[in-house]
């Protein structure tokens, strides 16, 4: 009989394949008490370990392909910055010099601190993040255990196979895909863990987050993983496996005829034009918008310039990395949404003081702009500056009040104003919007379509404080629905402003990329998506081949269907068939 386990699908695909178990021994970090002749000879041996690691990481970076896409190289390369960092290369070396401890305790004590600021941070890519932190740690302290360690040799010849691990780091990964796995499982991470985006780029199916999956699979037993759904069967009879690669045969066929589309415009079978862009994050990611055929940027999201470094980037470096993807562009128009982090000390290794209890409902977003309008004119003159060189708009983040909207648009005048004294040059009437992802400002929205010349509808954020569910949250995320008519509805509500005051309202959340709610979502009357890159052309497809005058009115009786969730789950399957 077959065993079916549920996780989080990662990388969409099936594989069929045995299992290999890569159980890797946890390391035991003990403390131990230094004489302080020692001190000298330890810290050498911890700057031995850092530097060990980043001749193993740079091995790894040089095998990766050139074909392959940018943004692996790039996950590396972002382990190797954070090797550098002072944080990781400086910090373990004033712990050991001031209590007299061991290189691997001094390493641990930082891991704790560094962490613990990680989990306050309420947006879900960013909380990711500590899992690259983890990743970088555990490879120091590998080297601090075992001299000779090297990945490459911890991972053996395993063509073909399944692996299921506790996590694996984007290093592995990309080892893992030069021994042609056909897919893998791991007990931890989420889907926006640059492992699983790698997975997504590699195109290999991938599940995360299934709970004790190294004790209910075995070793070389064969089991079928569908990335798409989440799911993995194990105990399968012949039967099985051969309806499944029917299916991989079928999903193979689908992605050709979906490349096709790339050129394509999308628009409905009823002539509706639908402007379908794509969410960046960092300046590699253009490539993978290009290949998608999206028609520019609708999230450009920005923190990468102010994590995992000193000090937040400079006004003429972030007009250098704004330049960048605008030149890319090519004319294609981007979005850029000012800082979104969680609560102001989240990003400052200045701060001393204790971090707040619930950053979901503190100081992030155009909140902790606002609180150090500085930084904030920083960042709004450069990205008024980089807007001569192609069309740029600005959007801000969690904006709750309409007394927010006036501090920020004050701000953004005396940007402009000094701009203007430097005989700076930037486009005066650069469009400004606000992403609608609290169910305050989708209450209010009317008010704020009359000021602005856009909204952006958030989804990920709205569902989570519509519901007040963490989304990550494994005990909770299970009631995550974006079906749940009061999201429905409040997405409607800033529709419906948008619509009344003839601004564009577009989505950038999950959601919006999502091709189980697109059928929805065009008969509600979005008519403006960004998605990930990656599933770009999915949407389009689905776009393509309806017709919203058919789907206006069954969309209106899901919405309608206000005291029945079951109820919408059903009429949207239904309008998908």
């Amino acid at each position: 009989m077959a065993l079916i386990i549920s996780g989080l699908g990662a990388s969409r695909g099936i594989a069929i394949g045995n299992v290999h178990l890569l159980l890797r021994s946890s390391l035991e970090v003990y403390e131990r008490t230094l004489y302080p002749d020692e001190i000298s000879t330890e810290v050498k041996r911890f700057k031995s370990a850092v530097d060990r690691a980043g001749k193993q990481l740079h091995k790894i970076q040089d095998s990766i392909p050139p074909e392959a896409p940018k943004e692996i190289a790039s996950f590396i390369e972002s382990h190797l910055l954070m090797l550098k960092d002072s944080m990781l290369s400086k910090a373990p070396i004033e712990i050991i010099k001031e209590i007299y401890c061991n290189a691997e305790w001094a390493l641990k004590l930082q891991r704790d601190k560094l962490i613990a600021v990680f989990e306050q941070m309420e947006d879900d890519y960013l909380q990711t993040r500590q899992n690259d932190i983890d990743h970088v740690i555990n490879l120091i302290q590998k080297m601090l255990f075992d001299h000779q360690y090297e990945v490459e040799k911890e991972i053996q010849t395993l063509r073909g196979s399944i692996i299921v691990a506790d996590d694996l780091t984007p290093a592995d990964t990309v080892v893992l895909q030069h021994q042609n796995i056909a897919g893998f499982i791991t007990e931890l991470g989420g889907p926006l863990s640059h492992t699983a985006i790698i997975a997504r780029s590699l195109g290999i199916p991938a599940i995360v987050g299934m709970q004790d999956a190294r004790f209910l699979l075995k070793e070389n037993e064969q089991i079928i993983i569908d990335g798409s759904e989440g799911m993995v069967l194990a105990g399968v009879d012949d039967k099985t496996i051969k309806e499944y690669k029917a299916k991989q045969r079928e999903q193979k066929e689908e992605r050709r005829k979906l490349e096709s589309l790339r050129d394509v415009k999308a628009r409905t079978k009823d002539g509706i034009a639908i402007n379908l862009q794509a969410n960046i994050e960092l300046t590699d990611d253009i490539k993978a918008l290009k290949q998608s055929g999206a028609q520019g940027v609708g999230l450009y999201r920005t923190e990468f310039l102010y994590i995992d470094r000193d000090e937040p980037a400079s006004e003429n470096e972030q007009l250098s990395a704004y330049k960048k993807v605008i030149r890319a562009l090519k004319g294609l128009p981007v979005t850029i949404r000012t800082l979104d982090l969680g609560a102001e000390k989240e990003f400052d290794p200045k701060y001393k003081g204790p971090l707040v209890q619930n950053p979901a409902l503190g100081l992030r977003g155009l909140r902790r702009s606002l609180k150090d309008t500085e930084l904030f004119k920083l960042q709004l003159r450069a990205i008024l500056r980089a807007s001569i060189i192609g069309p740029v708009r600005i959007m801000f983040p969690m904006i709750t009040s309409h007394e927010e909207l006036m501090m920020a648009l004050t701000v953004l005048d005396q940007a402009k104003r000094e701009l203007k004294e430097k005989d700076k040059e930037f486009d005066n009437e650069i469009p400004i919007g606000i992403m609608i992802e609290v169910p305050a400002s989708a209450l209010v929205a009317a008010r704020f379509a009359k000021q602005l010349d856009f909204l952006s509808i958030g989804t990920n954020d709205l569902i989570q404080y519509t519901l007040a569910i963490d989304r990550i949250d494994e005990s909770v995320n299970y009631l995550y629905d974006p079906l749940h008519p009061a999201v429905l509805r409040l997405i409607q509500l800033t529709l419906q402003a948008g619509n009344r005051a003839k601004i564009p309202v577009s989505m950038c959340g999950e959601m919006a990329g999502d091709p189980r709610y697109t059928r929805l979502l065009l008969g509600m009357g979005l008519r403006h998506f960004s998605a990930h890159p990656a599933t770009v052309l999915d949407v389009k497809s689905i776009i393509n081949s309806s017709s919203v005058k058919k789907l206006e009115p069954q969309c209106k009786r899901i919405v309608s269907a206000a005291t029945r969730p079951d109820k919408i789950h059903q009429l949207v399957d239904q309008l998908n068939e």
